[in-house]
C-alpha cells in the first residue's frame, strides 16, 4: 500500500506541475482572471495533497496503522473532487458545457481533505498493527 501512495503522490505532483505550466502558458490568454485564479487554487491544493500522499507513503514504511491508509485514500479522493471540479469550473466557458452540477462537488472534496487530515492526526495515536500469522 505504501508504494501505491508514493506512486499516486508523485504522479499527482507531476500532473500539478504540468497543469500549472499549461495554465500559466496556455490558459492565461483564454481565461478571465477569476477563472484563472480558480484553476490555480485547484493546482495549489493538488500540490499540497500530493505531498500529503507522499508523507502517507513514507510514513507507511514505519507506521503500520489503518487510519494512515484511510487518510491517504481521503486525500486522493479529495484531489479528484476538489481540484478536479475547480479545473472543470474554470474552463467550462471555454468548452461551453453546463457545470452547474459541479457546485456541490467542490465542498465535498474539501470535506474529504479535512477528514484526511483528521485521520492523519488520529493515526498518530494508533499503535502499529501486528501482521497476521500464516
Amino acid at each position: 500500500m505504501r508504494k501505491t501512495f508514493l506512486r499516486l503522490g508523485s504522479l499527482l505532483a507531476l500532473l500539478a506541475v504540468i497543469l500549472g505550466a499549461f495554465g500559466s502558458h496556455g490558459l492565461r490568454s483564454i481565461l478571465e482572471p477569476e477563472q484563472l485564479n480558480t484553476y490555480e487554487i485547484g493546482i495549489r491544493y493538488q500540490f499540497y495533497h500530493a505531498f500529503a500522499l507522499l508523507a502517507v507513503g513514507l510514513l507507511s514504511y514505519f507506521r503500520k496503522v489503518s487510519l494512515l491508509r484511510w487518510a491517504g485514500w481521503f486525500f486522493f479522493a479529495g484531489i479528484l473532487l476538489f481540484s478536479g471540479s475547480l479545473y472543470l469550473l474554470s474552463i467550462r466557458e471555454v468548452f461551453h458545457f453546463n457545470a452547474a452540477w459541479l457546485g456541490p462537488i467542490t465542498p465535498i472534496g474539501g470535506t474529504l481533505f479535512i477528514i484526511g487530515w483528521a485521520l492523519f492526526f488520529a493515526s498518530t495515536f494508533q499503535d502499529n498493527e501486528r501482521r497476521k500469522e500464516k
